[in-house]
Parts: structure tokens; C-alpha cells; sequence
């Protein structure tokens, strides 16, 4: 119903965005209607999961997410004033809040319910490997090249960042989907390792979700397939206006530019930060990092040809290289997360970690 109204009614509703109440209660509106489609996204993509098996399950939902940033990009890049670092902005912030601050939550709530949990060591290996090359190759080393990547001032150099990247994050998948499937499933676990600390009731183990199991086959896969893409449409209309308050909101208010990309990173990213932080607490572990590195992946090996395809269709200049504050903290993290990720068990202290570098990153936006 909103995005219907916003198409037959849109101009009219945006216009006289300097009254501040108005503005901001329009913001309200859509950004709680676009987190709701989002969520059902969410709920649909579980759905598909669950009739897949992984890893398409998980491909499936993170390309869904993927589509909502890449229509919230276009809609902010196409409005308002030129910001060639908005889509770096959304980018590092996608980052920033997956690997530390989803990282972190979902580690320390399973920690607190099962002291230490289990998951696949060759999976997680493997998504750090691409994701530590693909994020310095999109984000670092456009800073040290004679001609950064630029899809106006550097057409040609644009196509061939776009194109690595994209082979990047292609083998990926295909090493996902096909030769080495079992890297990204749950380990096997012993009966002692599916019991939370204050031990399940009844046997129950901590994997299964009675409620899950109950609805799981309500309705087939063409139909939840269906739902998905219908969830998804509300979201790519509406994510046109919203971008075009945010624009405003942020160079009337004299904001942080980076603001942007936050707001951005967190409409896409809640959804599937429920979606790990439950499977985290059924002591599903695999499956949280299965979507909190995905997703991470999928946002350079994805975003970064889409926004420079973008950039050369529209004529708007497009910056990827981090500044040298980010860099160091970009760094750090990718750092932590191959300690974290390189052993068999997470407890504690690694969720703790990567809170307080997400904490660090939030600061730093307001006091660089």
C-alpha cells in the first residue's frame, strides 16, 4: 500500500522537504515499511533455505539483501548532490558492521549460552581468504594506483575492477555450490555439544526449532519464491524517496556523509542479522558465519561492479579507496576475524573483540 502510494503520489508528498517535522516523520514511514518488507524477505529467503539445503539457501537470501543495497545505492547516487564516496561509505560500513558488530553479537550469544561452539574450519577459511584479497584489491589498492579507478575519469580502469571483481567472488560461489559444498555445512557435533549451559528441557535438542519444523513445509518452494520477489519490489520503489530524504537530511543538517552508507548497511543488513544471531542460539554456528561472511563477500564481490556500472551510465564519479583511518581499521579487523575464524571453537573473548572494534568504528564516525 505505501509503495503504491508513493508512486501515484510521490512528487507531492517530497515536495517542501525543508519542514523538518515533515521530513522526518516521512523518514519514520518509509524506513519502517522498507525494514518490514526486508524482514519478510528475510523470512522468505529461511524458507527457501530451508527447502535448498545449504549453500543456496544462504545464496539466496544474501542475493536478495544485495538487491535492496544496490537499489538503495542507485536511488541516493541519482539524488541529490554528487557523492562519489557514498557507495565506499555503505561498502565499509557493510564491513564494519558484519564483521564486527554482527561477528560479535552472534559469537557472544552463543558463547553465553554454550561456552564454546563448533564450526566448519575449511568454510570459514575459505571465506576469509577471498574476502581479506577482494577487500583490499576494491578498497586499498585503488588509493595506490597512478589512476584510481574512476567510471567517469577512468572508463577503462572502472570495467577492469569491475570484471576482477566479479571473478573474485564467481570462483567463490562456485567453489561453494559445486567441488567443496561440505566446507560450508554444520560439523558434526556429540550429544555434549548441543547443550546450552543451563542444559535443554525435555531432550530438546538445541538445533531444532519446534516452531521451525512446524511451518517449515506449509507452503512449497515456487510459492515462497514468489513471496520473495513480492517482498522485495516495496523495497527497490520506495528505495528511491528514502534516498532522496537522506540526501537532503544530511546536507541540510551538515551530517557525516558516511551517515549515508550506515543507514544503508543497517536497512539491509537487520534482516539477516536476526536471521544469524538464531541460528547462533540453536547452536548453529556454521550457519551464522555462512551468513554474516557471505553476506560480507557478496557486498564487495557484488556492490562494487554494480555501483561502477552505475557511475558510467550516469556520469557520476564513484571513489573506492579508503582513507588512511580506514584502511588501518579495515585492516585490523580482517586481522581479527582470521584469528578468530582460525581455530576449531569461539568463546567469549572473540565476540568481545569484535564488539569493541565495531564500538570503535561508530565513535570514529562523529570523531574521525
Amino acid at each position: 500500500m505505501t509503495a503504491l502510494l508513493f508512486v501515484a503520489f510521490g512528487d507531492d508528498m517530497m515536495s517542501n522537504l525543508e519542514n523538518h517535522p515533515k521530513s522526518a516523520l516521512l523518514f519514520v514511514w518509509l524506513f519502517a515499511v522498507m525494514m518490514w518488507c526486508a524482514y519478510a524477505v528475510m523470512q522468505q529467503g529461511e524458507a527457501v533455505a530451508e527447502e535448498l539445503g545449504e549453500p543456496y539457501g544462504t545464496l539466496i537470501l544474501t542475493f536478495s539483501v544485495i538487491i535492496i543495497e544496490v537499489a538503495m545505492l542507485a536511488a541516493i547516487m541519482l539524488k541529490g548532490e554528487n557523492n562519489p564516496t557514498l557507495a565506499r561509505d555503505a561498502m565499509f560500513a557493510t564491513l564494519m558492521i558484519v564483521l564486527n558488530g554482527m561477528v560479535g553479537t552472534a559469537l557472544l550469544m552463543g558463547a553465553l549460552r554454550y561456552w564454546e561452539q563448533d564450526y566448519n574450519l575449511a568454510g570459514a577459511r575459505a571465506f576469509l581468504v577471498v574476502l581479506t584479497a577482494l577487500s583490499v584489491f576494491a578498497l586499498i589498492l585503488p588509493n595506490h594506483t597512478e589512476i584510481p579507478p574512476d567510471p567517469v575519469k577512468a572508463p577503462g580502469k572502472a570495467i577492469l575492477f569491475a570484471a576482477i571483481t566479479l571473478l573474485f567472488y564467481a570462483v567463490f560461489v562456485i567453489i561453494q555450490t559445486m567441488r567443496h559444498r561440505t566446507f560450508f555445512a554444520e560439523p558434526e557435533q556429540g550429544p555434549q555439544d548441543a547443550q546450552p549451559q543451563d542444559a535443554q528441557p525435555h531432550g530438546t535438542r538445541a538445533d531444532e526449532d519446534p516452531l521451525r519444523e512446524t511451518g517449515k513445509k506449509s507452503h512449497s518452494l515456487a510459492f515462497h519464491t514468489i513471496m520473495l520477489l513480492l517482498c522485495l519490489l516495496p523495497v527497490v520503489i520506495l528505495a528511491e524517496y528514502l534516498g532522496e530524504i537522506v540526501n537532503y537530511g544530511i546536507e541540510d543538517m551538515e551530517l557525516p556523509d558516511a551517515l549515508g552508507g550506515v543507514l544503508i548497511a543497517i536497512l539491509v543488513l537487520t534482516p539477516e542479522g536476526l536471521s544469524a544471531f538464531s541460528a547462533a542460539l540453536s547452536n548453529r554456528l556454521q550457519r551464522s558465519i555462512n551468513i554474516c561472511l557471505g553476506s560480507a563477500l557478496s557486498t564487495i564481490g557484488l556492490t562494487v561492479p554494480a555501483v561502477l556500472a552505475i557511475g558510467m551510465l550516469t556520469g557520476r564519479d564513484a571513489e573506492l579507496g579508503l582513507t588512511e583511518q580506514e584502511t588501518v581499521l579495515l585492516v585490523l579487523t580482517l586481522f581479527v576475524s582470521g584469528m578468530t575464524f582460525g581455530g576449531g571453537r569461539t568463546n567469549v573473548i572473540n565476540g568481545v573483540v569484535h564488539l569493541l572494534l565495531f564500538l570503535v568504528y561508530v565513535v570514529l564516525i562523529f570523531s574521525p
